[in-house]
C-alpha cells in the first residue's frame, strides 16, 4: 500500500520561516478552539464559534503568508494509520439526491454569480487535460478559505452551497478540524479572492460542522466539512455571490470540473485554478473509496469544489482532498454518501 502524501507536505518547497512555523504548530498541543464545546448528533460533530475579529485578523499580509492547509490532512493521515479501526469499513451510500442551486438577491448579484467569462478558450470542453492547471477567472460562489489551528495561520479553498440558512461553505474536513482533534478558530471565507482582494468582502463563521467519523479519527473517506458564516452588512452570503446546487449518492465515475487556490510551486495561490477529467478510484489506499481526476493543482486547493460536468454550473459532488507524490498528477477527493449528507443538512438548516 503507498502510503499518501498530502499536496502540501509533498510538492511544497517550504522555506525556512515556514518550517519553524510548522515545527512549532506540530508541537504545540492544540487549545480546544473558543466557544461552546462540540456537539455530536446522529454521525455530525458541530462547533459553535463565538469569537470575534477573525475578518480584521486576516490581513492582506497574512493572508498571503498562510500556510497550505493540506499539511493538516498529512497529520490527520499519520494519526489515522496508528489506528485502523475506522477505516476499512464502505462508504455509507443511501439513494440519490439533489439541491437545487439559488441565485442572489439582486440584478447585480445575479450578474456576479454567474459562470465566470473569460476562461482561456477551450476550458469547458470535455478533454482530459492530465497536468491540468488552467486559469480561470473569478467565479464569485468559490473563494479562499483561511483559519489558525495549533496557533498557525492556514489557507484552503470553499465554495458557497444552496442551503436553507444562505451562509453555507463547502470545504475540506481538514480545514475545520484537525481530525481528530481541535476545531479551527478565526475561520474565514473570501468569495472570488483575487491578488489580495475581497471582492464580497471577508465572512466569518459562527458555527462549523464535520462528519463524526473525521473529527473523531480522522478517516480520509468523510474529508468534508461544511461552515455556516454570519451575515455580513445584513446580507446573507448567498443573497451576495449566490450558491451552488449539490448532488450525494452519486454514480461513481463520473466526469467532473475541480477548482481551488493552489498555493505551493508552481502557483502562488493568488488565483482561481481548475483541472478536468473523469474519475477513477484510488488504486493506492481503495479504503479511502476515494476518487481521483487528472490534476496538478497543489497544497492550499484542499477544500475546493468539485462540479459534475465541465463547468462550475454543474451540483457540487466533492471537494479536493489529497494528492501522492512530488509529480503527482491526480487529485483526489472523497465519495459524497450519506454521512456527509446528514453532515450537509445539519448545517444547512443551523
Amino acid at each position: 500500500m503507498r502510503t499518501p502524501k498530502t499536496l502540501a507536505t509533498s510538492l511544497l518547497a517550504l522555506s525556512a520561516a515556514a518550517l519553524l512555523a510548522l515545527s512549532a504548530a506540530g508541537a504545540a498541543t492544540a487549545a480546544p478552539a473558543p466557544g461552546k464545546a462540540p456537539t455530536e448528533t446522529s454521525g455530525v460533530t458541530s462547533h459553535t464559534v463565538t469569537e470575534t475579529g477573525a475578518a480584521d485578523y486576516w490581513t492582506e499580509e497574512r493572508m498571503r503568508n498562510a500556510i497550505p492547509g493540506d499539511i493538516l490532512a498529512g497529520k490527520a493521515m499519520q494519526r489515522a494509520n496508528n489506528s485502523k479501526a475506522a477505516l476499512n469499513r464502505p462508504v455509507e451510500a443511501g439513494a440519490p439526491s439533489r439541491i437545487e442551486a439559488a441565485g442572489t438577491s439582486t440584478a447585480a448579484g445575479a450578474a456576479a454569480a454567474a459562470p465566470a467569462a473569460g476562461a482561456a478558450p477551450g476550458l469547458q470542453a470535455p478533454d482530459v487535460q492530465t497536468r491540468a492547471n488552467a486559469s480561470e477567472s473569478p467565479v464569485p460562489r468559490i473563494g479562499k478559505v483561511f483559519f489558525t489551528l495549533g496557533g498557525a495561520n492556514y489557507v484552503c479553498s470553499g465554495n458557497s452551497v444552496s442551503a436553507g440558512n444562505k451562509s453555507t461553505v463547502s470545504t475540506a474536513g481538514h480545514c475545520v478540524n484537525e481530525g481528530p482533534g481541535a476545531f479551527a478558530t478565526k475561520f474565514t471565507f473570501v468569495p472570488a479572492y483575487l491578488n489580495g482582494s475581497a471582492p464580497y468582502g471577508k465572512w466569518t463563521a459562527r458555527a462549523l460542522y464535520a462528519p463524526t467519523q473525521w473529527s473523531s479519527s480522522g478517516n480520509m473517506q468523510y474529508d468534508t466539512g461544511f461552515a455556516v458564516m454570519s451575515t455580513l452588512n445584513g446580507q446573507y452570503l448567498s443573497d451576495v455571490v449566490g450558491s451552488s446546487g449539490l448532488q450525494f449518492n452519486a454514480a461513481r465515475g463520473l466526469s467532473y470540473k475541480a477548482y481551488g487556490y493552489p498555493a505551493a510551486a508552481p502557483f502562488n495561490g493568488e488565483s482561481l485554478k481548475s483541472c478536468s477529467g473523469t474519475a477513477t478510484n484510488d488504486p493506492y489506499n481503495p479504503q479511502f473509496n476515494s476518487q481521483g481526476i487528472p490534476c496538478n493543482m497543489t497544497g492550499g486547493s484542499s477544500g475546493g469544489p468539485w462540479f459534475i460536468g465541465t463547468s462550475s454550473s454543474g451540483y457540487q459532488n466533492s471537494v479536493n482532498s489529497y494528492g501522492y507524490g512530488s509529480n503527482s498528477t491526480t487529485m483526489y477527493g472523497p465519495y459524497w454518501g450519506s454521512v456527509i449528507q446528514s453532515t450537509y443538512t445539519s448545517a444547512a438548516a443551523s
